[in-house]
């Protein structure tokens, strides 16, 4: 209150005071700084004009970045999560502006200052992005490193595996390490990828080092298809380092299996001299093949010998199938092909023999056919057709089949034969003595019944009316085996006869004919 001039007091009111600080005067660098303090996700701006509230905003806002991004992902942040947390901190940034053009800071009282210092801040966001790449790309580097150890482990389990069943693993294992040399080049897995291609290789290979020819080829087959896969850039020596393995394990399968007598080492010959013509192991198929020549033949004169004509029968087509012409084996080979068949041909003689010696009268008297038709200038020609005459005989009297026949011919007994018959016969005949002879049928001879031909009294060959046509021969004393086999008559069973020929006596053998047969 106051008092006028006069001493009375006169009366007034105190204006009431305002509800918040007057807005300050506009300032552009105030509001660049808050805008600048804001863009670091931490709503300092906010803090320097005192909105706790919206500062708490930022922080919640930047906790739920960090929650989403931290740890470290190879695939990095979700972009949907960057383009909502960007845009947070444009508007976070626009609002501190607006609010900052005309409030005053807290602190620092000259909005330059405070300008300097969002533009330090910045660091911080732009610091922790650099820093995410980072760990975002060693965590890259980890899922390949890992990817890596998985394939390593998978060709590591593949090896305890017959390769047929492992196949699938290995190439599951090689796409793995061409992904990584091919799509992540500057990695640390793709630079470790040419020392586990040393190991894939060794390990694909393990039956090759184990000696295992044979079940080396499959595995070396398949790594020879592996540039097909990755590059040669990537494999270097690698590229090639199958070949001499592959020819080495063909070789060796194929020979075991010439040795062993089993027929798939054409297959491998075939493919080494088709792949490999010219390598080391190409030029020793000839001599396996000659040395296996050699071995039939000198088995020709042993225990088995029908088992070594077989053989070389076999080896005859087999080594004439072989593609030698790019190995300039052909010659050689073709030379070998002819020698075991001619031996084949020729060891016939024995195989014979040793069916006619074993009982195996049927196999001998095809033999000593077969010998003496492929070969008709042998030194055993004349005897294996005695060996074929006396095995046929032996057919019908296995007794005639107890003794080997020779070349022998003559005797001093007399035999004539006699064909009583309506058809023309061959008489066979062993003993001291081996031959055959053939008669004409008798034109005016009939079958007998075979009721008469029980009878007594019955005697073929009597009838003096009757002109039989007939041979006479000569042989040793002692027992001869006859048997008489129509020429003509399919299904009729030959006929066969015992003479002991004592000296002193003439003989007469007579072939006849029943309704049923001899």
């Amino acid at each position: 209150m106051s008092w006028n001039h006069d001493g009375a007091r006169d009366d007034f009111v105190v204006p009431p005071m305002p509800a918040a600080p007057p807005p300050a005067p506009a300032d552009p660098w105030r509001a660049v700084a808050v805008g600048l303090l804001n863009l670091c996700g931490l709503g300092v701006g906010y803090a320097l004009v005192r909105r706790w509230g919206l500062m708490a905003a930022c922080w919640i806002a930047t906790a739920i970045l960090l929650v989403v991004a931290l740890p470290a992902d190879p695939d990095g942040v979700p972009g949907a999560v960057v383009v909502l947390y960007l845009g947070f901190l444009a508007l976070a940034a626009g609002h501190g502006a607006r609010v900052g053009l005309r409030t005053r800071l807290s602190w620092p009282p000259n909005a330059l200052v405070a300008a300097a210092l969002g533009i330090v801040l910045l660091a911080v966001p732009a610091g922790g992005a650099v820093l995410y790449d980072g760990a975002r790309d060693e965590a890259v580097e980890q899922m390949l490193l890992d990817r890596l150890d998985r394939a390593d482990e998978l060709v590591k389990a593949s090896g305890k595996q017959p390769f047929q069943t492992a196949e699938a693993d290995y190439r599951r294992a090689l796409a793995v390490y061409d992904g990584l040399s091919d799509d992540h080049p500057g990695s640390r897995a793709a630079r470790r990828v040419p020392a586990r291609l040393q190991a894939y290789y060794a390990t694909v290979a393990s039956p090759y080092e184990e000696k295992n020819y044979c079940d080396a080829v499959p595995p070396l087959k398949y790594l020879r298809t592996v540039p097909r896969t990755m590059g040669k850039k990537d494999l270097g020596d690698l590229a090639t380092w199958p070949d001499d393995r592959l020819a080495t394990s063909l070789y060796e399968c194929a020979a075991d299996s010439l040795d062993g007598g089993a027929a798939t080492w054409t297959t491998q010959f075939g493919e080494l001299l088709s792949t490999f013509p010219k390598s080391e192991q190409a030029g020793k198929v000839e001599p396996a093949v000659r040395s296996a020549v050699d071995k039939a033949v000198k088995s020709v004169g042993g225990d088995e010998p029908c088992a070594a004509v077989e053989r070389l029968k076999g080896l005859s087509g087999q080594v004439r199938g072989l593609p030698g012409e790019q190995a300039g084996l052909a010659d050689t080979l073709g030379k070998d092909a002819d020698r075991a068949e001619k031996s084949a041909s020729s060891g016939a003689y024995n195989c014979g023999v040793d069916q006619y010696k074993d009982g195996s009268f049927s196999e001998a008297v095809t033999t000593m056919n077969e010998f003496v038709k492929n070969n008709p200038h042998h030194k055993n020609r004349a005897r294996a057709k005695k060996i074929a005459i006396a095995a046929e005989v032996a057919e019908t009297v296995p007794a005639a089949g107890k003794r080997l026949p020779t070349t022998a011919s003559g005797g001093s007994i007399t035999v004539t034969v006699k064909n009583d018959s309506p058809d023309d016969i061959t008489v066979l005949y062993t003993g001291p003595v081996t031959g055959s002879l053939t008669l004409k049928a008798c034109g005016s001879c009939t079958s007998y019944s075979l009721g008469s031909t029980l009878g007594i009294g019955f005697e073929p060959c009597s009838d003096s009316g009757k002109h039989y046509p007939q041979r006479t021969i000569r042989l040793p004393v002692g027992t001869t085996y006859f048997v008489h086999k129509a020429r003509s008559g399919v299904g009729r069973t030959p006929a066969s006869d015992t003479a002991k020929l004592s000296p002193g006596y003439t003989y007469t053998e007579c072939a006849y004919t029943t309704s049923f047969g001899y």
